[in-house]
């Protein structure tokens, strides 16, 4: 390129590079899944800040963890960011070991899921899954889970079924996010015992005085993940989107604030990921790095011009 100015350089490098990361046609609207889980919310939110900002569509559907990794197996969904692990082991063993669904990168670390007790339950000496079955009575024997068919209802029913910790006597109570939730609140209001699915990033940690139970590491682990999956090839086929997607890591911090500015101030999920990186627009040269929007052009300054 000898006797080329340095800025005809650079726009040369900037146009291969952009030939390189191109999409194809198919890769116009990016199609996600939220099993209805306030953390999915929140990062699903976050990518569509960025994937509208590039040049790109969303489309999020509503869909119970099961019908997820069908959909990313047929094709249907093209990127899942909720992958709790160990949490969801069955279903990676199934569907990503099996290389029928790709693993683009881990979006979360430090994660906890597991059984959760009011604070007042656990300091009367509920403290493990062995504990639950010394007060059968006045847990009325149930054990309150989230949607039908999400993994940790799985593992919760084979708990019962296997008879583990005595609990062969046991009802799981399968209902969504927000309803179990809305009970669990109502058993706190009268200091009834009351034991449930607890994770954390989610709002439920500052809202509820409440205690994880140890006991089901087995089942649930420790210490865990969270990672984004895709539907297979979509690399491939979509390699900006893919790296916009394999970009795109977050903290605890970051999460329950977008998701307690959702429940705090009433406002959308899109609206509160937007509020949060515009406060936190330093992220996106990691989240945009090698990132160009839908027709080449400089999808950082576009993301920074949205906002």
């Amino acid at each position: 390129m000898k006797g080329l100015s340095t800025r005809v350089i650079a726009v040369v490098f900037t146009l291969a590079a952009g030939a390189a990361n191109a999409d194809s046609s198919t890769c116009d609207t990016v199609k996600m899944a939220d099993p209805g889980w306030s953390d999915i919310a929140a990062t699903n939110a976050v990518a569509r800040v960025l994937l509208e900002g590039a040049g790109y569509q969303t489309k999020i559907d509503s869909l119970a963890v099961p019908i997820i990794y069908g959909g990313l197996k047929d094709g249907l969904v093209d990127a899942f960011l909720g992958n709790w692990m160990p949490a969801q082991q069955g279903f990676h063993d199934k569907f990503v070991a099996s290389g029928e669904v790709d693993r683009l990168a881990r979006n979360l670390e430090g994660t906890e899921f597991t059984l959760a007790v009011p604070e007042y339950v656990w300091e009367a000496g509920v403290k493990d899954f062995a504990d639950l079955q010394k007060h059968a009575g006045e847990f009325d024997k149930k054990i309150y889970g989230i949607g039908s068919g999400a993994p940790a209802n799985l593992s919760l029913q084979s708990i019962i079924d296997k008879n583990e910790f005595n609990l062969g006597g046991w009802k799981l109570v399968e209902s969504s996010e927000q309803a179990m939730l809305a009970q669990v609140q109502r058993a706190v209001k009268r200091e009834r015992f009351i034991t449930f699915l607890g994770w954390t990033p989610h709002p439920m940690n500052v809202q509820l005085k409440m205690r994880y139970l140890t006991g089901g590491e087995k089942w649930f682990g420790s210490n865990g993940s969270v990672y984004t999956l895709t539907r297979k090839g979509y690399a491939q086929a979509c390699p900006n989107v893919a790296k916009l997607l394999g970009n795109l890591t977050f903290t605890q911090a970051m999460e329950n604030s977008i998701m307690a500015e959702v429940v705090d101030k009433k406002v959308s999920y899109d609206a509160a990921a937007k509020a949060w990186i515009k406060a936190h627009p330093e992220l996106l040269d990691g989240w945009l790095q090698g990132v160009t929007t839908r027709s080449g052009g400089n999808a950082l300054e576009a993301a920074k011009a949205r906002l």
